[in-house]
């Protein structure tokens, strides 16, 4: 459909500057979506995917299967928390949302406990634009609103007090049980976003909810859904979000970053319990098939990003964005009509009291050499791990001029 502002033609991308047809160069302060965590034209990924290409680009991954993609799943049930021991490779991150419920809804299935079909979730989420992904984002603040009717029925409850760093509520974590507890019979999955709720809001959360969750839907026979697309592979602080408050959900999504942006690539872990079930079931395999399921390019690259990981130096280019997201963003306080501001590992959040104003924030920023993509009353960051200090000092620095503007 036509977009109301004029999307800007890139011809190259390299490190962290996308170069436009123009000629002008932007810093680019998304990740391409929060996906190209290496940057672009890295020379690791780029050999990864040149020799896999000379190899193989693809293979059905119904009865065959290929060393890149053992070795993902191998690493990928390393890298998360104990107790997610089978893995399945898919599209992308909507898809992975989609498994991960099918996964839920087919245990249930599996065992005899047909009743269990609902999902509940908390307020302000996002999950994805399939359709059951879309029943569990936020029903009235996201931008699903107009399936209402048509998506299945979810359960919601309002989502969690904001502040990574503010002690949980009781009395939130009391409602959470007792709707809950309420609903257990009917209830599948809970699904939630794990600190971070990123697209529904960009709002922080204490891990103790998180906790609380874990030991609620386990004491009350509800599987624990963790969507770790937007915060899986470093982005909080923490390899995975789960890892703040120390847990393991029954399902994990990841997504984004597997491939450091290069392919789309997502992947749904589960325990070894749910994997058990639904192989006890009339159908006795996850009723899910996906044409380029494991794609060996996808894979090899993902392999290739991982390894990068694995040395463990974004943990301190994560800190070291983060400390320069704080220092950059401070000015922005002072500012008119600038609600809050908040930081968490490489994310950046300025929250106005009003609408940003999308024409105006594009050539704001772009004056500014940087890209970045507000939208409703949010202008985030999310850069790249490899981004210089100066380069965080250029995207605060759009950041707050699109802030002083828009």
């Amino acid at each position: 459909m036509p977009g109301k502002v004029e999307s800007l033609l890139v011809t190259e991308a390299e490190g962290v500057r996308l170069k436009l047809a123009d000629g002008r160069e932007l810093v680019d302060g998304m990740s391409s979506w929060w996906a190209a965590i290496h940057g672009y034209r890295n020379p690791v990924l780029d050999a990864a995917l040149t020799d896999q290409m000379a190899k193989m680009s693809h293979v059905m991954f119904g009865g065959l299967t290929h060393e890149p993609a053992i070795t993902l799943a191998k690493t990928l049930v390393d890298l998360t928390p104990d107790g997610l021991e089978h893995v399945f490779l898919c599209d992308s991150g909507s898809v992975s949302v989609e498994v991960s419920i099918k996964m839920c809804l087919q245990y249930w299935q599996s065992i005899g406990k047909t009743a269990k079909r609902k999902l509940l979730t908390w307020r302000g989420g996002y999950h994805g634009d399939t359709f059951h992904p879309m029943s569990v984002c936020d029903p009235d603040g996201g931008m699903h609103a107009l399936w209402r009717g048509t998506l299945p029925e979810q359960l919601f409850v309002p989502e969690p007090p904001s502040g990574f760093d503010a002690e949980p509520e009781q009395s939130y974590v009391d409602n959470l049980a007792a709707e809950i507890e309420r609903h257990k019979d009917e209830l599948a999955a809970v699904i939630v976003e794990p600190v971070v709720q990123g697209a529904g809001g960009m709002r922080f959360h204490h891990p103790g909810y998180l906790k609380a969750l874990r030991e609620i839907t386990a004491q009350h026979g509800v599987l624990l859904i963790f969507d770790e697309i937007a915060t899986g592979f470093g982005r909080s602080g923490a390899m995975f979000a789960a890892e703040h408050a120390g847990v393991t959900p029954d399902v994990m999504c990841l997504g984004k970053a597997l491939t450091g942006g290069y392919l789309t690539m997502a992947a749904a872990l589960c325990t070894a319990e749910i994997a058990d079930g639904i192989s006890r079931g009339e159908l006795p395999v996850l009723a899910h098939g996906p044409t380029f399921m494991g794609n060996p390019l996808a894979s090899a690259v993902a392999n290739a990003s991982l390894g990068i990981l694995k040395t463990g130096a974004w943990k301190a280019d994560v800190a070291r964005i983060e400390s320069g997201l704080h220092s950059g963003l401070a000015q922005a306080r002072e500012l008119p009509g600038v609600k809050d501001i908040r930081v968490l590992g490489a994310i950046g959040v300025i929250q106005l009291d009003h609408p940003v104003d999308m024409a105006v924030a594009t050539d704001v920023v772009t004056a500014q050499g940087v890209w970045l993509r507000p939208f409703r009353d949010l202008i985030y960051a999310m850069p790249p791990y490899v981004s210089t200090d100066a380069d965080v000092e250029a995207i605060t620095r759009g950041m707050c001029a699109v802030a002083a503007k828009a």
